[in-house]
């Protein structure tokens, strides 16, 4: 269980059993880590920062949750979305559940990676994007440099 939020950061509880259940982050940058104990930890991050949460489950049977979160860590009195692990939540940017389309999302990230972008930094509305196309069962544009260059000169317009 998370501890109650003394301040304006975003924490995340992450958790590794081995086969079991694996909860971590794919991208963001973390403000602190804090381990728990040897398969538990907790992160956090600072307000309107973009994060990727993903939680996977199986049993004896196989595969029984495979999800990922894309999500903007809160700035304090705005709205949020309560997401299970994420204290107090956040604005949910893409959620997406089953492994064949979270890995559809894993190469999304990756196009942006290779693009020398941290996804952390893309275009919220990218993220957006991503989950409609796929809730669509359709394929999801890529970024670009200039999709990149855009948002960083709407984002500054924006301050």
């Amino acid at each position: 269980m998370s501890a109650p939020n003394r301040d304006n950061r975003t924490r995340v509880d992450l958790l590794w059993i081995e086969r079991r259940i694996e909860r971590w982050i794919r991208f963001g940058r973390l403000v602190e880590d804090q381990i728990l104990d040897r398969r538990r930890r907790r992160v956090a991050f600072a307000p309107d920062s973009v994060f990727a949460y993903v939680r996977w489950a199986s049993n004896d049977f196989g595969t029984l949750v495979s999800r990922i979160d894309i999500l903007r860590a809160v700035i304090p009195g705005e709205p949020y979305q309560t997401v299970p692990g994420v204290t107090p939540g956040g604005e949910v940017l893409l959620r997406i559940n089953g492994w064949p389309k979270v890995q559809r999302v894993f190469e999304a990230i990756d196009a942006v990676d290779v693009l020398d972008i941290d996804p952390a930094d893309a275009a919220p509305d990218h993220w957006r994007h991503v989950h409609n196309r796929l809730a669509a069962q359709e394929s999801p544009r890529s970024y670009t440099l200039e999709r990149h260059r855009a948002w960083l000169a709407r984002k500054g317009a924006l301050q």
